[in-house]
């Protein structure tokens, strides 16, 4: 009844969300682990397996020799760093606080913040593990050599997007579809193991099977970011402008979507889960 209302400026409502959107994205990435640092260290080791992994299987399957000429680990890590950054944002987006969450109870709280927090986070989370995972590889073993390391990280920031973009949409259908659109976050993380492309370039695949994944927007973006790291490998069947309108296409069918959601959502969506 008595409460005072104080008006704000623009700038003062943009630095309170961006304040906001900040301390969102600290619990975020603290929510595995208590220590930011543990969580942190925990996805570094997971990329490191992941590096590990597939390493020795195209050493133990012959399939060294399709890789492109220059470092081969630093080819196998071109490929696993944009997976993981994409799959990721996928995870975290979908993850996020929906319309029906008691967070959004709290006024200053919305879906927005929710969203941005989560994807930030994960971006973060995976920009510093791939920055001291190369660091130590620089150090420790051999020194590695970028050719245009300002566009392969560019290429890096649109596998994050378009993994924004699929995520937002697994988000808007959770509300609706709460168990099926579990099982198809999970489905499309793992067919990317194969339908990402990191295992082979672009240039070295027949007709009938660059078909089976020029749809896929992190495809280009891996072959696009390996044609950015070495310089002997020069992209032709992939294109990052496919990967940039599909990712913005898909962040605008999702905000309309959350927007849908948002205006329609019940708390008692909540006892389906």
């Amino acid at each position: 009844m008595f409460q005072y209302a104080q008006r704000r400026t623009r700038l003062a409502s943009a630095a309170q969300i961006l304040e906001l959107i900040f301390h969102s994205s600290v619990r975020s990435v603290r929510k595995k682990h208590n220590n930011a640092l543990v969580a942190i260290g925990l996805n570094m080791l997971q990329v490191v397996v992941f590096v590990l992994a597939f390493y020795f299987m195209f050493i133990i399957l012959g399939l060294r020799s399709s890789a492109v000429r220059g470092d081969f680990l630093l080819y196998v890590m071109s490929g696993i760093f944009l997976f993981m950054c994409h799959t990721k944002a996928v995870g975290a987006v979908a993850g996020a606080e929906g319309p029906n969450s008691a967070m959004m109870q709290h006024a200053p709280m919305n879906t927005f913040i929710a969203i941005s927090a989560a994807a930030l986070s994960s971006l973060y989370v995976q920009v510093l593990s791939m920055f001291v995972i190369l660091y130590i590889y620089h150090v420790a073993f051999t020194p590695v050599h970028i050719e245009d390391p300002a566009a392969a990280f560019g290429m890096l920031l649109l596998a994050w997007f378009t993994g924004c973009g699929v995520g937002l949409i697994f988000l808007v259908l959770k509300p609706w579809f709460p168990t099926a659109v579990g099982v198809m976050t999970t489905i499309y993380q793992r067919a990317n193991m194969i339908a990402s492309g990191k295992m082979f370039l672009a240039n070295t695949l027949p007709a009938f099977m660059l078909a089976m994944f020029d749809w896929n927007p992190l495809f280009h973006a891996i072959d696009q970011a390996r044609g950015f790291v070495f310089i002997n490998y020069n992209p032709h069947y992939s294109n990052w402008h496919y990967a940039l309108w599909v990712g913005v296409v898909l962040l605008m069918l999702g905000l309309m979507g959350e927007f849908y959601t948002r205006r329609h959502a019940s708390l008692s969506w909540g006892a389906r889960r």
